[in-house]
């Protein structure tokens, strides 16, 4: 819970680095967040009859900006730009090449992002 609050406080930062952990423990509360959200988006559409999903819209509308930070900062982590995120636009194989890259463990020494962060911890 701690690094979803970190991701959160460093809401637009861009630079620097995140670790694995710091990041697929932000992507697994966002998803149990959402799943939440989604629930409770159905039962208020089915009782007041409304065709939009309000709250996981408003939620995940607040939390791109976030999401987007973290990742740009874990490919940092592993010593690549955060660029590399628009591989996902790869039709088939993108979203494949992304998943490998954040699953690559981080660059043990300081590279042009900064320091380890698990050195720090």
């Amino acid at each position: 819970m701690n690094f979803y609050l970190k991701v959160l406080r460093q809401y637009a930062d861009f630079k620097g680095r995140a670790r694995r952990r710091e990041y697929w423990t932000f992507i697994l509360i966002n998803v149990l967040i959402m799943t939440v959200l989604g629930v409770v988006d159905g039962i208020i559409s089915y009782l007041l009859e409304l065709p939009l999903p309000i709250l996981s819209s408003l939620y995940l509308l607040a939390t791109i900006v976030p999401s987007l930070a973290v990742l740009v900062r874990r490919f940092h982590d592993s010593g690549k730009s955060g660029w590399w995120f628009l591989v996902s636009a790869i039709p088939g194989i993108g979203g494949l090449i992304l998943l490998v890259f954040l699953l690559m463990d981080s660059e043990p020494q300081q590279n042009k992002w900064g320091y380890s962060p698990k050195l720090k911890a």
